[in-house]
């Protein structure tokens, strides 16, 4: 499998082929609006605006499930997305990311990667705090485990890298590029 076997929908309730997406670098990522990593919309624009022109697509998947931190409809969500952060890449509909409603496209991205610790620093200290209230075992699935994590995939539809919320953008932008 790889990204252009899914179809997901967008914010207006349409299905959307990924296979459109084909011969693209691809970073798919679950944001939510109330989050501490919600500022990361400034550098996700700022990588969108430096690299759509070489082959760059930011597909945005608003999420709910991590501390509810992505109330209100598709439609508040962008809003708030395209005022505050002036967003300009494609914002699709609300998805489940982890459990039995998971969107297919998170499935395969969590089976096809490995989760590989939140790095070091204050926020990974938080983050690894708050994760083993949640799951146990966290360390050792490789479930999304929380808002802003970022997919990699190469012109080829392949998964390329799995970054956690913690890791940082200027670590994202590099592998970007030399994916482009």
């Amino acid at each position: 499998m790889n990204l252009y076997d899914f179809t997901v929908k967008t914010r207006e309730g349409t299905d959307k082929s990924l296979a459109d997406y084909r011969g693209r670098v691809v970073l798919v990522v679950n944001t939510a609006t109330g989050c501490g990593f919600t500022p990361q919309y400034t550098e996700l624009q700022a990588l969108y605006e430096a690299h759509r022109e070489d082959g760059l697509e930011i597909l945005d998947f608003p999420c709910n499930q991590f501390g509810g931190q992505a109330p209100g409809s598709d439609e508040e969500i962008h809003t708030f997305c395209t005022g505050r952060f002036g967003i300009t890449f494609p914002q699709f509909a609300k998805v489940e990311v982890n459990g039995e409603n998971a969107d297919p496209l998170f499935q395969w991205l969590a089976a096809s990667s490995t989760f590989e610790g939140f790095g070091k620093g204050p926020m990974a200290l938080v983050m690894n705090g708050v994760l083993k209230k949640i799951d146990k075992d966290y360390k050792n699935n490789s479930a999304i485990k929380w808002n802003f994590t970022k997919f990699l995939i190469g012109r080829d539809g392949g998964l390329l890298a799995r970054f956690e919320p913690t890791e940082s953008m200027k670590s994202v932008a590099e592998k970007v590029a030399a994916a482009l």
